[in-house]
């Protein structure tokens, strides 16, 4: 289990809130739970709707768009913003290639921090426009 520290400090190396002052990351934080995967477990299914944004705090997983590999992720790395915050469809799907410890936020949850926090809200729709997809 992280502590409260090692878990602020997490977030704050998350691009997406890495301009988040200490308070807006103890909100943030405080609706994130801690999991523990297996490799080869199926984190999004491109397509589908998402319901977590995930960041992977230990492990790797490996990031596929209609089938090919697009990416490899690693501690430090997040994913499922896009179709979190936008309610669109998962753009890709992500699959653990080792065991792994995530943070996770519903969608729930980070709509509401979003809700709740403009200041972070800005912060997070600005990094996710950058990462939106070519289509």
């Amino acid at each position: 289990m992280l502590r409260r520290d090692a878990k602020l400090e997490l977030l704050r190396r998350v691009p997406l809130f890495e301009r988040c002052s200490k308070r807006e990351l103890e909100r943030i934080a405080s609706v994130a739970d801690e999991l523990e995967v297996p490799a080869g477990k199926t984190l999004t299914t491109e397509g589908q709707r998402g319901s977590e944004f995930v960041v992977l705090f230990e492990g790797e997983a490996e990031v596929r768009r209609r089938g090919r590999r697009i990416n490899r992720l690693r501690a430090g790395d997040f994913l499922g913003e896009i179709a979190v915050v936008t309610d669109r469809p998962r753009t890709a799907s992500t699959t653990t290639t080792a065991p792994s410890r995530l943070l996770v936020l519903t969608a729930r949850d980070f709509r509401a921090v979003l809700r709740d926090a403009p200041s972070i809200a800005q912060k997070v729709l600005a990094t996710l426009a950058e990462r939106l997809p070519d289509d």
